[in-house]
């Protein structure tokens, strides 16, 4: 590697990194390209010798959020209790956990939004879709004589759920919940979806 490649990889390092550090502690909103180029010694316009565009850079620094997130849902999963159901209980709270302690980051995957004429990169797809294995594989074990597309549908849904309560249970303007509370709240939610599930699936419904 030349010297010059070389110096281009540290400094979009330095930029991902230092994108990463504007958003956690000002929101996605707070991002300006100029104080990023500031901090990381370049000019202004040498930002986008680095990055395509800001779109770029948000999805760069979002694929380090969720690999981060995948590493807690791992450890989640592989924890006891065993068996399925626990499982996807620890799973759920452990998202809830990391929505509350890296909470800007959290946010910035769903408030950032590609123009309509410019498509989600495959990369990025695939590093949202990889996550719902986590769910998807208790899922499947809980039903195993489901079919691999009906168990995605159930395990957007019960993402979808779990989900909207941990954003309206952290937003402060609105509905806040103390993080014990809305941890109980979704442990419960996820037990009794998952009761549901599981009888209705015994009565052939």
């Amino acid at each position: 590697m030349s010297k010059t490649l070389e110096r281009r990889v540290k400094q979009r390092e330095a930029l991902i990194e230092a994108a990463e550090r504007m958003i956690r502690t000002r929101g996605l909103a707070g991002l300006k390209t100029r104080d990023l180029a500031q901090e990381i010694g370049v000019a202004n316009g040498a930002v986008y010798n680095l990055v395509a565009d800001v779109d770029e850079l948000v999805l760069m620094v979002g694929s380090r959020t969720l690999a981060r997130l995948d590493a807690e849902l791992s450890a989640a999963e592989s924890a006891d209790p065993p068996g399925p159901a626990a499982a996807l209980e620890r799973i759920a709270i452990a998202y809830c956990d990391f929505a509350a302690h890296n909470l800007e980051l959290w946010r910035a995957l769903f408030e950032h939004r590609m123009p309509a004429d410019k498509p989600l990169p495959d990369w990025a797809v695939a590093d949202q879709m990889h996550l719902f294995r986590h769910i998807h594989q208790p899922l499947a074990a809980l039903f195993p004589q489901r079919s691999f597309d009906d168990i995605s549908i159930v395990a957007r849904s019960l993402f979808s759920a779990v989900h909207g309560m941990v954003a309206l249970g952290l937003e402060q303007k609105l509905i806040a919940v103390p993080l014990a509370l809305l941890r109980q709240q979704i442990a419960t939610m996820v037990r009794a979806m998952v009761a549901g599930l599981v009888a209705n699936e015994k009565s052939g419904g």
